[in-house]
């Protein structure tokens, strides 16, 4: 009888130390098996370190991965991104890029019925961008508008450039053309290059 128990035990130890190692230490040997209790605590001590063992790693591997996600670069979609054009529209804004920061050569006048715009030897239009390198005033000009014979210095002197002053000395004429800066003004029927005029100081302020 004491054998089978003595074996019922070796079977049940060993079935434990197998299956859970954190479990032997709630299995009671008897007090008289010197040798079972040393196998036992022996077999517990080598649970504990195994389980140990297995907790390291655990951390380890979870620290590896921590590791690799931090220095994984993201998979981003580098697609092109295609911007849509309307063609309408289009043709005029890229008309004003190509000519923004150019300069009228020469620079020209003209009465009401000349066109206005960028003026080469070949586009005959009057410079509608003229500055005065004297007063450093923008030019104003009227279509269809003369100067009056009694303007001087004094009244652009004071009232460039507002309109509701200026047009007290402004005349109606079909064809001509009104400029005027605060020191310098004109009355133009025909196209005239202004460089044929030597007492004028105004320049193309570039388009």
């Amino acid at each position: 009888m004491a054998k089978d128990l003595d074996e019922l035990l070796d079977e049940v130890e060993s079935k434990f130390c197998r299956l859970d190692p954190l479990r032997l230490g709630m299995v009671e040997r008897p007090s008289g098996g010197g040798s079972r209790s040393l196998s036992s605590d022996r077999n517990r001590a080598e649970a504990k370190e195994s389980l140990r063992s297995t907790e390291t790693f655990r951390k380890e591997d979870d620290l590896d991965r921590l590791i690799n996600e931090i220095f994984e670069e993201p998979n981003f979609d580098k697609k092109p991104i295609k911007l849509k054009s309307k063609s309408s529209g289009n043709t005029s804004v890229r008309a004003s890029i190509q000519g923004l920061g150019k300069s009228c050569s020469p620079v020209y006048l003209g009465g009401s019925a000349a066109p206005r715009g960028i003026g080469t030897s070949t586009s005959q239009r009057t410079c509608d961008h003229l500055r005065c390198i004297v007063c450093d005033f923008w030019i104003v000009s009227y279509d269809d508008y003369m100067w009056d014979k009694s303007c001087d210095y004094l009244f652009f002197r004071n009232n460039m450039p507002e309109f509701h002053k200026l047009k007290t000395k402004l005349v109606k004429k079909k064809g001509t053309r009104a400029y005027a800066c605060q020191c310098s003004w004109r009355s133009v029927e025909e196209l005239t290059d202004l460089q044929t005029d030597h007492q004028l100081r105004w320049v193309c302020g570039k388009h």
